[in-house]
């Protein structure tokens, strides 16, 4: 690492381990204030009042919940929901739980109204940001830009008689070329090994496409690269390639092999949105 980019990065670390630090001091004492709530108004010395003590609970969990979200999500207010969601639907929880202990049905009713508007908004947040809450990198070339927030694409490989297969894949876009993976054993990573021209089209999740395609050479990464768009997808998308993905790839090793990254550079510009369908059509659904 040079002395240029130690100072930056030592700042990251300790942004990162302060942040992980309160937010677990917060998950810790919202978690033990709402299971055992004698126990922490004895520790803290105050008074032991039970429902507002699972209510201070609800709020620290929220915080908590909102601090880890800060260090993989980019967007604010993404972030900002989903803790106050987390916070204010235990928050209900609360109430119902400790009816007997006091309050009415009506603050009930009126908190749970309140959760339900901001899991609203949060989910036409995600849909508006493409269900893409990571960080993402600049597009250098204008052919990528349109695949920075793009969370799915369809990949169309060839086989040896020249008939095409597509699966739905993420994109993570990184200056003038992208990443994607796969497995080992696939049978795009096969058809990639024979031929390594391909195409892209943004897609939904299942893979129709939205958009018009893109040829792209795509060529195999080992070592850092791999490492390197690893990290890069896991940024763009913390929960899904960050964890969900790497378990799977994990569990299904022994039959697929282990997890290969390629790196897609574009060969030429947009296609006419014409053959972005026309390549759909002639595509199957393999892996």
């Amino acid at each position: 690492m040079s002395a240029m980019n130690a100072g930056p990065m030592r700042s990251r670390r300790y942004v990162t381990g302060a942040t992980s630090v309160a937010g677990t001091a917060m998950a810790s004492g919202g978690v033990w204030a709402l299971a055992a709530p004698g126990s922490f108004a004895e520790f803290v010395d105050f008074p032991g009042h039970v429902h507002f003590l699972h209510d201070l609970g609800a709020f620290q969990i929220g915080a908590a919940v909102t601090l880890f979200l800060a260090l993989i999500w980019s967007d604010a207010l993404t972030t900002a929901l989903a803790g106050f969601l987390v916070g204010n639907t235990i928050h209900v929880i609360n109430h119902v739980a400790d009816l007997d202990l006091g309050g009415y049905a009506g603050q009930i009713w009126a908190l749970a109204a309140l959760s339900l508007a901001v899991a609203a908004a949060l989910v036409l947040r995600l849909r508006g940001l493409g269900y893409v809450v990571g960080e993402v990198d600049v597009a250098t070339t204008p052919v990528l830009a349109p695949y920075v927030r793009q969370k799915t694409v369809l990949l169309t490989t060839y086989r040896r008689d020249g008939r095409a297969g597509g699966t739905p894949v993420s994109i993570a876009v990184d200056g003038d070329h992208a990443f994607v993976r796969s497995f080992e054993r696939s049978l795009k990573t096969r058809r990639l090994a024979r031929n390594p021209e391909a195409t892209i089209t943004p897609s939904t999740g299942r893979g129709e496409p939205t958009g018009s395609a893109v040829r792209v050479r795509m060529r195999r990464l080992e070592g850092a690269d791999d490492r390197y768009a690893a990290r890069m997808l896991a940024r763009k998308h913390p929960f899904l390639h960050g964890v969900l993905v790497p378990l799977t790839h994990r569990i299904a090793r022994a039959k697929a092999g282990r997890t290969v990254h390629f790196v897609v550079t574009p060969l030429d510009p947009v296609a006419e949105p014409g053959e972005a369908h026309d390549t759909a059509s002639a595509t199957g659904r393999q892996t």
